[in-house]
């Protein structure tokens, strides 16, 4: 009688002290970003629920979710038990629930809007290697109260504390396009009878900048220095900070949809939306 035949050594699984470390490691990586994708294929209907400003129908809540009905409706089942969303008992529409609010104030409370701009900012600096900094409105103006410098640091002069005239620097003048007339009046007044410019000039200038969406000068304060200063708004539509960008001239892109001005206008709409802000609440 023949004996059994032995398998092949080559076609046994090896030992389990001989798997490679690294292809565990790796495995066990991707399952961590792969995540819970029902969780998020969910989360598209409480998208639509907030960029929508009224309760929905079943049906064009799932068609802008891009489910079907049915699928849509096992979710909203789940997020109406938890509060995240709530139904109309009469017209049958869902709109954002109680939860969702308590989620959106507690992320309100504790937001600090100049901590995420000088993170951002830190991450933008190093990307394009560009002086930059940030501006609040403080008692006297537009106020700095941070700043980065590049690797070629633009001689701006320009420190901590300092603030910024309204008519003759990127950050003033985002202000001023920017912030209540109550706010700015007084500083703008003075400014207006030393420079002797018209109201008229000046007013014109604003509504350019609000057409852009942002501020720019070019060798206005400081001679061959350009700079952008881009919005940054709160949740009540308000003008929270600036971004402010600058370099000196043949190094620094002053181009409406150039590198910077681009740039610097993502990093300001992030920051914007992460305050709680919507464009059109303006």
């Amino acid at each position: 009688m023949s004996s059994p035949s032995r398998p092949s050594l080559s076609k046994l699984p090896p030992p389990p002290d001989t798997v490679d470390a690294d292809d565990f490691i790796d495995t066990t990586e991707e399952k961590l970003r792969s995540g819970i994708q029902s969780i998020e294929v969910g989360f598209r209907l409480l998208d639509v629920l907030t960029n929508e400003p009224r309760a929905m129908m079943l049906r064009d809540l799932a068609q802008r979710a891009g489910m079907s009905p049915a699928k849509a409706h096992r979710y909203l089942v789940s997020f109406l038990r938890l509060g995240a969303v709530s139904q109309d008992p009469v017209s049958g529409r869902y709109e954002l629930g109680g939860f969702a609010l308590q989620m959106g104030l507690a992320r309100l409370a504790r937001v600090d809007g100049v901590k995420l701009a000088r993170i951002a900012l830190t991450g933008l600096r190093d990307r394009l290697d560009m002086t930059v900094g940030i501006a609040v409105w403080g008692n006297q103006g537009p106020t700095v109260v941070h700043w980065m410098e590049s690797s070629h640091p633009a001689k701006a002069a320009l420190k901590l504390g300092d603030v910024m005239p309204l008519l003759s620097s990127a950050t003033g003048l985002l202000f001023a396009a920017c912030m209540p007339r109550s706010k700015t009046q007084a500083m703008l007044e003075r400014e207006l009878a030393i420079t002797r410019q018209s109201i008229a000039d000046v007013e014109a200038q604003l509504a350019d900048i609000r057409a852009h969406g942002a501020a720019r000068v070019e060798g206005m304060l400081l001679p061959t220095v350009h700079a952008f200063c881009m919005p940054v708004f709160d949740s009540s539509g308000d003008l929270a900070l600036g971004l402010i960008a600058l370099g000196h001239e043949g190094s620094f892109d002053t181009q409406w949809g150039g590198e910077i001005d681009l740039a610097l206008r993502e990093c300001a709409q992030q920051l914007s939306y992460e305050l709680g802000y919507k464009p059109g609440e303006r």
